[in-house]
């Protein structure tokens, strides 16, 4: 059974920071591109941040220079650190894994980022 579990969400003042983290099981991790995608209410879906198999990162405009992702093929994490987070950040995190040579993908529950300002 695959499960993406994800967690470090809560409420944080803007300027502040948060670290997001997921933990996958049921899959080989390391033949998966990992991500994270928001969804705020009212609002689609957004890419936040995807990094491959070979850690190439992609981010959003919205969070460049501002959220990193990184990956631990070892203990089959992908994690977010979020910084400077401002209220538009607030949002639903997702974490999503991606298998390298198809479509199949797979969906965390989310965690709640709020940002209060």
């Amino acid at each position: 059974q695959v499960q993406l579990v994800e967690s470090g969400g809560g409420l944080v003042q803007s300027g502040g920071s948060l670290r997001l983290s997921c933990a996958a099981s049921g899959i080989n991790f390391r033949f998966y591109n990992m991500g994270w995608y928001r969804q705020a209410p009212g609002k689609q879906r957004e890419l936040v941040a995807t990094i491959t198999t070979t850690r190439s990162t992609n981010y959003g405009d919205s969070v460049k220079g501002r959220f990193a992702i990184s990956r631990d093929n070892a203990k089959s994490t992908v994690d977010l650190q979020m910084n400077n987070l401002k209220s538009e950040d607030t949002a639903v995190y997702y974490c999503n894994a991606t298998f390298q040579m198809s479509s199949r993908e797979y969906w965390g529950q989310g965690t709640q980022v709020t940002v209060s300002s």
